[in-house]
Formats: structure tokens, sequence, C-alpha cells
């Protein structure tokens, strides 16, 4: 028991650690920019749709960049949302070929985090 001194109430002290603390996944994100519509577009969403299992939404271009030859509603990426045990999985197999070890950078301030993987091969589809 722990005595509160300034309400004087007695309170049970937990043996478990904060449940703050604990890593919780609640979505896991793929995504694959190309850049481009057309059929690397479309071998970008078959990896996507390998990998997961689900069929990947298409992202659109923001606006019109002439350097890059993009268009304003161009389909350039593809993602797909994993949630439960499918995305635990997915995720274990990318932070495997990052050896476990992320950067500080790779952190944002609320919890989330994120990384890169080269070549898809690695994950072993």
């Amino acid at each position: 028991l722990f005595d509160c001194q300034t309400c004087g109430t007695h309170l049970a002290m937990s043996a478990t650690p904060n449940k703050m603390r604990d890593v919780r996944i609640e979505k896991l994100v793929l995504n694959i920019c190309v850049g481009e519509s057309g059929d690397r577009l479309t071998r970008a969403a078959k990896v996507l749709e390998q990998l997961t299992g689900q069929v990947p939404q298409y992202s659109k271009a923001r606006y019109t960049v002439r350097t890059f030859s993009i268009r304003r509603n161009e389909k350039i990426a593809g993602h797909v949302t994993v949630r439960g045990e499918k995305g635990e999985e997915i995720l274990e197999k990318g932070l495997k070929v990052r050896e476990y070890e992320l950067k500080a950078g790779d952190f944002s301030d609320v919890g989330n985090f994120g990384f890169g993987i080269q070549e898809q091969i690695d994950l072993g589809i």
C-alpha cells in the first residue's frame, strides 16, 4: 500500500509497469511512390497486393511539376493500410531488413515512426 500524504488516501501499488509505455501498433501504412502513372505504377501496385493481400489505393499529384513531367491529378503512388496481426508480421520483416536499427530522425514527437526499404525483394515476397 502507498499512503498519499496530501489527500490521506491509501493506494495499492501495482507490480506491472506503466501501460502507457507499452508499444502498440494501431496500423501500418505501406507506400510506394513511382512518380508516374502507367506500367511502373501498375507493377508497384502488384507488389503491394502480393505483400499484403489487399488492393492498394492510388494517390494523385497535388500540382503540376514540369521538371518531373507530372501533371495535376495524375496517379503517381499507391498505398495500403494494414492492421492487426498481418501488420505486425510485415513490420517484423521490415525491421529485420533494417537489422532492427532505426535512427533518431525516424521517430516523430508523437510516437510515430517511419523508414524506407530500397528493394521489396529483401522482404521475402
